[in-house]
């Protein structure tokens, strides 16, 4: 099979902005993960692959559970930080449509924050295949509040930059999941997972999306400027020493069919 290439926003983005997206970035919390090891049956004795594991954020809350963790992340800057944060973890280089394990080889997969960067039908049949029967599979994502006022002013600049980048809460990755795939639907559960950073780390997380890391310098600072000069001035954020972040994390299941 031919390796498909990384989107181009992805591979420049995060490559230049690993530290940003380790530091910035939240993690997951820890009813969220229970709830997909159980969904997935997961615990010693069990091998789960998580795929496009970015720096690691939801692979080294695989590893106390006590099984087998296989990480697969194509950008090397990524994968650096992956080798270091998750010790004990088999760190590979490979993309969801062509995973570089055996058929049937793992009891479960699981995706954090990187479903919508996939070439849907190709990734869901390459994780059917090294799946075993009834080996399952778990899409998360946390989302930003996009009601929250000074959110909105944030994600008005940010989002007028996005053009063609693919997204993840319309909610289209999940098409290639729908009746007629290898997969069956068990379940969707949401937990609250708040954020707090300084002024400071809330412009390095905007820098570190893909489209906004992967800008010509110039044309990155005045939108990062711009984004400061929100929370300088909106009367929900100005003068304070931390944000907070609205969030919610959603976990979504399916079992091979």
């Amino acid at each position: 099979m031919t390796q498909p290439s990384i989107h181009p926003a992805a591979a420049s983005g995060f490559a230049s902005n690993a530290d940003d997206y380790e530091r910035t970035r939240p993690g997951y919390p820890a009813a969220a993960v229970a709830h997909l090891a159980g969904a997935l049956g997961l615990g010693p004795g069990t091998t789960v692959a998580d795929v496009a594991a970015g720096t690691g954020k939801l692979t080294r809350l695989l590893v106390p559970l006590g099984g087998r963790v296989i990480a697969i992340e194509p950008v090397a800057e990524m994968r650096a930080f992956l080798a270091s944060t998750c010790p004990g973890v088999d760190v590979l280089d490979g993309t969801a449509e062509d995973l570089p394990l055996a058929d049937g080889s793992v009891d479960a997969v699981t995706v954090a924050q990187a479903f919508h960067w996939f070439d849907g039908p190709r990734a869901v049949a390459s994780f059917a295949r090294v799946l075993r029967p009834g080996g399952g599979l778990a899409v998360v994502y946390n989302h930003r509040d996009r009601a929250a006022p000074w959110l909105a002013a944030v994600n008005e600049l940010v989002e007028s930059q996005r053009a063609e980048t693919p997204h993840h809460w319309d909610g289209r990755w999940e098409d290639a999941l729908a009746t007629g795939s290898p997969f069956e639907a068990t379940g969707r559960a949401e937990f609250d997972n708040p954020q707090v950073l300084t002024p400071e780390e809330f412009v390095g997380r905007m820098r570190s999306l893909s489209f906004v890391g992967a800008m010509p310098p110039g044309r990155q600072a005045e939108l990062l400027g711009a984004i400061a000069a929100v929370l300088d001035a909106h009367p929900e954020t100005a003068g304070r020493d931390q944000l907070v972040i609205g969030q919610r994390t959603t976990v979504a299941t399916w079992r091979r069919r």
